[in-house]
């Protein structure tokens, strides 16, 4: 089992910046890609972000130029660096680890107000 710990969500006038953390523990591997996921309401829940275990990263095209995701792989830990954040941004995000199969932390409210 892995488990995920998300940090840093919260309320940001449009503009704004934030900054998500996620830490994972239990079984870990090597190889594993981490990302971020986020779902608004009414919404299903789609891609925001993954970085792989050789720092390859991937963004949806809606972020691209504004986040920017990171890894430490010492600490388990994956960053994203939410900038110049939009009320469209506004959503829970999820973190995700991935080998294999997807664990899920249980979710960060992100609000950006306009």
């Amino acid at each position: 089992q892995v488990q995920l710990v998300e940090s840093g969500g919260g309320l940001v006038q449009a503009g704004g910046s934030l900054r998500l953390s996620c830490s994972a523990s239990g079984n870990i591997f090597s190889g594993y890609t981490m990302g971020w996921y986020r779902q608004a309401p009414g919404n299903q829940r789609d891609l925001v972000a993954t970085i792989s275990s050789r720092a390859n990263a991937v963004y949806a095209d809606s972020v691209k130029g504004r986040f920017t995701i990171s890894r430490d792989n010492a600490k388990n830990t994956v960053h994203l660096q939410m900038n110049n954040l939009k009320p469209e941004d506004t959503a829970v995000y999820y973190c995700v680890y991935l080998i294999g199969r997807a664990y899920w932390g249980q979710g960060t409210q992100v609000t950006v107000s306009s």
